[in-house]
């Protein structure tokens, strides 16, 4: 009693004991886009109002008298043509109203399209522990009504259908998350059905093996480190993954780095499946950014490549300064601390710096490599003098 009294109190005159005072026709109509509708507002005669006094809103704006008709004292029709899809997915709101602006009836109008094939689904696991899929409305993707989207599953050759039951929220989400229950060693089938008012439609089927989609967390603490005092290098260190610690497989690591005030990272692809990394060819005195992703190659023998995990939080290092240079000494004089040796190394470490980019190993084989460069640049040098003399 008291809610009836409260809409009374609220919407004067709408309702007169049990029955209504007007009512349109039809009522939450639900229309494809293009089409055209014709609603009525008839009124009860107890009302006393005739059908030329009211109005017509749609969406809180007043629709224009030259598209109104009046049928009978007691109602007035509206002709929409060329219907737009609706502003909103809870349906567009066309109102009755009198004279004085007070509400008579309302209809909601649904204003949109039937879904087509959902696309490009796609499923990952974390860790083997979970699946979580996402997909592409087909078409244009805007439906302008309301419409479920489905996530369906089962495995392969036996086994009942399934719904996934965890969607994500918010305008554009398309997917759903699967947190357990999950076989493996055996394949899934899955696929998306699509539903509102004025259709349905329904994706391909995918099907996959969990272990063939598993990613990881990115790779823990990672660090970055000097080399000494080499002006242009690094060392980076991370553990491996400890979600996948008991499971079989040979994980695939990269490396991305940048300068503090650039925008640019520069992939290292060569990492292989160890976990640390020496960064040759850097700036001196310069503060780099580093991240370290993780790719679970061949868990329990699948042949599938793997998908790369997320990057590790940023870690921040800098590489020393070139301390003679910035305090102008010159090089030590002949026969001062080595200075052959000093030498040497000066000059090999910045072939490498020119030579040797990504994670480089300061190995015997490259240093022969840069003795034979340097061999074939003395030649060069001596051919240059001999014919300078003839």
């Amino acid at each position: 009693m008291f809610t009836v009294m409260f809409l009374l109190l609220l919407v004067p005159h709408v309702f007169l004991s049990s029955t209504k005072v007007a009512v349109i026709s039809p009522q939450d109509p639900v229309l494809r886009i293009g089409s055209s509708l014709t609603a009525r507002c008839t009124v009860s005669p107890e009302l006393g109002l005739h059908a030329s006094t009211l109005y017509w809103t749609l969406n809180g704006m007043r629709l224009s008298g030259s598209i109104y008709s009046v049928v009978s004292p007691d109602v007035l029709s509206v002709s929409l043509h060329s219907l737009n899809g609706s502003q909103q997915q809870s349906g567009d709101n066309l109102v009755c109203h009198r004279a004085d602006g007070h509400v008579l009836a309302g209809s909601c109008l649904y204003v949109g399209m039937p879904p087509e094939k959902p696309l490009n689904l796609t499923c990952w696991s974390r860790n083997t522990k979970d699946l979580s899929c996402k997909w592409s409305p087909g078409g244009r993707g805007e439906t302008h009504i309301r419409t479920k989207y489905t996530l369906k599953y089962k495995l392969r050759w036996y086994g009942r259908e399934k719904e996934c039951e965890n969607y994500s929220t918010g305008k554009q989400c398309y997917s759903c998350y699967i947190p357990r229950n999950l076989a493996l060693f055996t394949p899934y089938e899955l696929w998306v059905e699509a539903a509102n008012q004025l259709g349905s439609a329904t994706s391909d089927i995918t099907t996959l093996d969990i272990l063939d989609v598993v990613t990881t967390d990115p790779p823990a603490n990672v660090q970055v480190s000097r080399v000494g005092d080499l002006e242009d290098q690094l060392t980076v260190r991370w553990a491996s993954p400890p979600e996948l610690k008991d499971i079989l497989f040979q994980a695939k690591y990269q490396i991305r780095y940048r300068l503090e005030d650039s925008t640019e990272w520069k992939v290292v692809d060569d990492v292989g499946n160890q976990t640390s990394c020496r960064l040759a060819g850097l700036r001196f005195g310069t503060v780099y950014f580093v991240q370290v992703r993780c790719n679970p190659v061949g868990i329990y023998g699948s042949r599938k490549a793997g998908i790369w995990s997320d990057w590790s939080h940023p870690t921040a290092a800098s590489t020393p300064s070139n301390e003679r240079l910035q305090s102008g000494l010159c090089d030590p004089k002949p026969g001062e601390q080595n200075s052959t040796l000093r030498r040497e190394l000066k000059q090999f470490f910045g072939w490498v710096r020119k030579h040797a980019h990504g994670c480089s190993g300061m190995s015997i084989k490259l240093y022969d490599q840069w003795r034979v460069w340097q061999q074939k640049t003395q030649k060069t040098r001596n051919q240059i003098l001999q014919d300078d003399n003839s």
